[in-house]
């Protein structure tokens, strides 16, 4: 790990509009702050919640990264909004969503930020790509790896492999 960066995990999401350029472009305006490290294959996800709308297409990536945990945040709600999110109801569809996953293995719980992602442990469409990428990280909160995790879910939800992890062409002084 280098001095002064933190290893963090990103879930990315997106339903609407061309849903794999959408988390190109997310990636690549995530690398002027993430150096990436890692991306999982592209999963094809059948939404949670309201279900009147069209599947996700979700991914992982690991990258490092100077930011704190609330400056990435910010970082990554200025990036959905540049990508067409807008306000709306839980679980509506969106051009693109960005969760902050993990922090390195710091546990966070502040007014406008939750870390590890809270709802993480019961979503087959983060943890089939987490796994793909980091099956042994360890879970600060649950006491378990991803594999782990993985496990012990029941099939709830749909989860299929759309395609191959991105690349993502990323230069120096780029951003």
């Amino acid at each position: 790990m280098e001095l002064g960066k933190t290893l963090v995990y990103l879930g990315l999401g997106s339903n609407l509009g061309a849903r794999e350029a959408n988390l190109l472009a997310a990636l690549r305006l995530l690398g002027r702050e993430i150096e990436p490290r890692q991306i999982s294959s592209i999963y094809e996800t059948e939404p949670l919640g309201y279900q009147e709308q069209p599947w996700f297409l979700n991914l992982v990536c690991a990258g490092l990264t100077r930011l704190g945990p609330h400056e990435l945040l910010d970082f990554v709600k200025r990036i959905e909004r540049q990508l067409g999110r807008r306000p709306s109801f839980p679980n509506a569809p969106r051009p693109i969503d960005i969760d902050l996953l993990f922090y390195g293995t710091q546990v966070i719980n502040t007014a406008t930020l939750t870390i590890p992602h809270p709802r993480l442990p019961q979503r087959l469409f983060v943890l089939v790509p987490l796994a793909e990428i980091a099956p042994e990280f360890f879970h600060p909160v649950e006491k378990k790896t991803i594999k782990e995790l993985l496990e012990g879910f029941g099939e709830l939800q749909k989860v299929r492999k759309w395609g191959p992890p991105p690349v993502i062409e990323h230069r120096a002084g780029e951003g």
